[in-house]
């Protein structure tokens, strides 16, 4: 492929890329290409143990073509960014050459997947399944210093007031419906019953890095207002194995803190890439915000109890927070809890927890084509 470029000009080289699905894969190299005029060029990337940028090379003989070759496992799934050097300037932008992009919070990055991965299918919305629905609802914490707390709440296909559900308590909810389509997830995957119908509340909290680091607050508003909120408000199971917490990053703190604070209340986890940071020896490496969360996940590797009945936890290989998880994993197979575990080779993002919602939602929340309910 270099030596094409090399050789091509004009009108010539703009339809090679442009008929080209970029980046390139070649085994286990993938090459990233930057069209432009530069002084510099680097790939910046999410993936934990390789340099946070890496230096393109311009391509010989000529003065507008930059690449990168990345060697990149298959299945791997990658966001990234350009930063372009011109002169005093830089821009982080989003590559040029490559029309698919992941959202999030912050914006959008650029993907790269190499050969193995593809995006599951049960995301998209499918005209045959039956739709759920969402709703407002909103209450005053007095937990929380008497804020109100604005939710929505999902009630699936063909809801039945005479008939009880299944609850799961979301974490960043409105990110998890934003970036992850979970409406549309659990329209699917109920449709094909691989979950059971079940009532979601999809919590958010405007200062997560408080409420979700292991607050005692926050498991209060949880347990002792939202909880009979919802029970009293909708027909939900009063049992514990029928009600979830969920939550990423730090909600998933936040979902296990919560069990953990209230023993034998919450009896389902679906964790993905949890900040469980903790300190064997020395000072907390992470800073400041995670100083509640050192503090928890400490004490409850120390006496962990047995928060819940089952639990699901995800993690991508390429995180910083691979190690923590995979400590926990032991810790919390050694309560008696049931747990799956899984990794992918993908980074600390939405997709990432978009891809294991299927597995880790089935896992919990079984329905009709595998109902094991203990």
């Amino acid at each position: 492929m270099l030596e094409a470029l090399r050789s091509e000009g004009g009108e010539a080289l703009d339809r090679l890329l442009e008929e080209s699905e970029l980046p390139l894969h070649d085994g286990r190299r993938t090459l990233f290409l930057y069209r432009g005029e530069a002084d510099r060029v680097e790939l910046v990337h999410w993936i934990f143990g390789l340099e946070s940028s890496l230096p393109f090379q311009p391509v010989a003989g000529r003065d507008d073509l930059w690449h990168l070759a990345l060697e990149l496992p298959s299945a791997s799934r990658i966001e990234y960014k350009l930063l372009v050097t011109r002169g005093e300037r830089m821009e982080l932008l989003r590559d040029p050459l490559n029309h698919r992009l992941a959202h999030d919070p912050f914006g959008a990055n650029s993907v790269c997947a190499t050969p193995g991965y593809e995006t599951p299918d049960w995301i998209r919305e499918d005209p045959d399944a039956r739709p759920g629905s969402l709703h407002g609802m909103s209450l005053t914490s007095a937990a929380l210093g008497g804020e109100r707390q604005r939710l929505r709440i999902y009630l699936p296909p063909r809801f039945d007031t005479g008939r009880r559900y299944p609850l799961l308590v979301v974490h960043d909810g409105r990110d998890y419906l934003r970036f992850t389509a979970l409406k549309t997830v659990l329209d699917n995957l109920i449709d094909r019953l691989e979950i059971e119908p079940l009532i979601v509340a999809l919590t958010h909290s405007p200062d997560r890095l408080v409420e979700y680091g292991a607050d005692s607050r926050h498991a209060a508003f949880l347990a002792e207002e939202l909880l009979p909120r919802l029970e009293d408000r909708f027909p939900v199971h009063h049992e514990p194995r029928f009600r979830g917490l969920m939550g990423a990053s730090f909600g998933a703190v936040a979902s296990l803190h919560a069990a953990w604070a209230r023993p034998g209340l919450w009896g389902r986890l679906l964790l993905q890439s949890g900040s469980f940071a903790f300190t064997d020896i020395g000072p907390n490496p992470r800073g400041p915000a995670f100083e509640p969360v050192v503090r928890f996940v400490n004490a409850f590797r120390e006496a962990p109890g047995q928060p819940a009945r089952r639990a699901y936890i995800s993690c991508g290989q390429y995180e910083s927070l691979i190690y923590e998880n995979r400590s926990l994993i032991p810790v919390l197979q050694a309560t008696g809890m049931r747990i799956r575990y899984t990794e992918a080779r993908d980074g600390h993002n939405w997709e990432n927890w978009r891809d294991r919602l299927r597995e880790g939602l089935s896992f919990l929340f079984p329905g009709p084509l595998w109902y094991v309910y203990e």
